[in-house]
């Protein structure tokens, strides 16, 4: 969820091993994944952020189950994963033990990077083809206010571009992914709910008379929404775009972040930061 540092699966040492239990909802693509990122809690003494290590895990070993959760648009590109008394190899373990929240939020950084297209080769991923392709659908409409809209995406499509242009940049001297990641993320995860709506509202009747035609995650890269050449992808990416703003930190933790990181606005308060985890109060 979005408190992270909160997290309660639990690793205990064994020798040369780790005993793993617990459980992760909204793993992505875990269930055609080889080895997945593990960050367990091996210090239930510790205050939240400090009592955590990071793992490397084998997806297919025993004790681990993945269950495929089926999303509304057909795809079941999430899971949920149980830990079951799986065994872990120390030599597994990326980094010292308890400081795998540092280890997490790198994990993060650099996966805001790739949520906002500037994983991508030129970081120009984000809006040059799918306003291109939308401009060529409906290069023939006249109403100005449509015209308005289109002009509008591409603006902001630009504006990103040149965003994570600049992200690469600092990339490519080894400056490690900071706050600018979650930037950009929170500007395509908005951008990209904007885009599929124009896309489905230039379409009319025919983008929601979709028949269930799915495609894969694999299958739907460099085809998302207004992308796309056919109907039932566009309403797919209508559908899939709401995701953006959950994924890899809600649009609303983005703006937590850079109020915090950027602006140098007050923390948010949180109490448990500075208590041992077993102490802060939880549901059970």
């Amino acid at each position: 969820g979005s408190d992270v540092a909160g997290l309660a699966t639990r690793a205990v040492r064994d020798g040369d091993e780790w005993v793993v239990n617990g459980q992760k909802v909204w793993t992505t693509l875990a269930h055609v994944a080889r080895w997945g990122m593990l960050v367990a809690r091996t210090d239930p003494d510790a205050p939240k952020h400090a009592g955590l290590t990071y793992f490397v895990v084998d997806m297919e070993q025993e004790g681990v189950d993945v269950r495929p959760l089926v999303q509304i648009t057909g795809d079941a590109e999430f899971n949920e994963v149980f830990f079951n008394d799986a065994r872990v190899k120390d030599s597994w373990r990326l980094g010292r033990e308890g400081d795998g929240w540092k280890a997490a939020i790198t994990t993060l950084m650099n996966e805001r990077v790739s949520l906002s297209g500037a994983g991508s080769v030129g970081g120009d991923a984000v809006g040059g083809s799918p306003i291109s392709k939308l401009i060529e659908r409906h290069k023939g409409v006249t109403n100005p206010l449509v015209r308005q809209s289109i002009a509008q995406l591409y603006i902001e499509s630009t504006l990103i571009r040149i965003s994570n242009q600049r992200a690469a940049g600092k990339r490519k001297t080894g400056t490690e992914a900071g706050p600018e990641g979650s930037i950009t993320k929170l500007q395509q995860a908005e951008f990209n709910k904007r885009l599929q709506n124009v896309a489905l509202d230039l379409e009319g009747p025919s983008a929601i008379a979709w028949e269930g035609k799915n495609l894969s995650r694999i299958e739907r890269i460099g085809r998302v929404g207004a992308a796309a050449d056919d109907d039932s992808a566009i309403a797919s990416g209508f559908l899939r775009a709401q995701a953006n703003t959950i994924e890899g930190g809600t649009s609303d933790i983005m703006r937590n972040i850079l109020g915090e990181r950027v602006l140098g606005l007050p923390k948010e308060p949180d109490p448990s930061r500075s208590i041992p985890w077993k102490d802060v109060p939880r549901s059970v």
